[in-house]
C-alpha cells in the first residue's frame, strides 16, 4: 500500500509557499516538510481539515492511493 502526498502540487495551484500554509494552518516547517516530501507516518484529521481550509481543496486533492501492484508496474 502506497499513499502519495500531492501536497506540493495542491501550493503550486494556489500559489502558496510552504511558509504562507505554515503560518496559515499553524504547523511547523518541519513538520509541513515532513508531510509534503511524503515522509509522514501519519497525519490527523485535524491537520486534514486545516489544510484542506485554507489551499480550499478536498483530502482527495492531496491524498491518491497507489496499490502495490500498480506502484511495481510503474517502477
Amino acid at each position: 500500500m502506497a499513499i502519495i502526498v500531492n501536497l506540493d502540487v495542491m501550493m503550486a495551484k494556489r500559489k502558496m509557499s510552504l511558509n504562507q500554509l505554515s503560518e496559515k494552518v499553524g504547523l511547523t516547517l518541519s513538520n509541513l516538510s515532513i508531510l509534503k516530501t511524503g515522509k509522514a507516518k501519519a497525519i490527523r484529521f485535524s491537520t486534514l481539515d486545516a489544510i484542506c481550509n485554507v489551499l480550499d481543496c478536498q483530502p482527495g486533492d492531496i491524498l491518491e492511493y497507489v496499490n502495490d501492484e500498480q506502484n511495481k508496474t510503474s517502477r
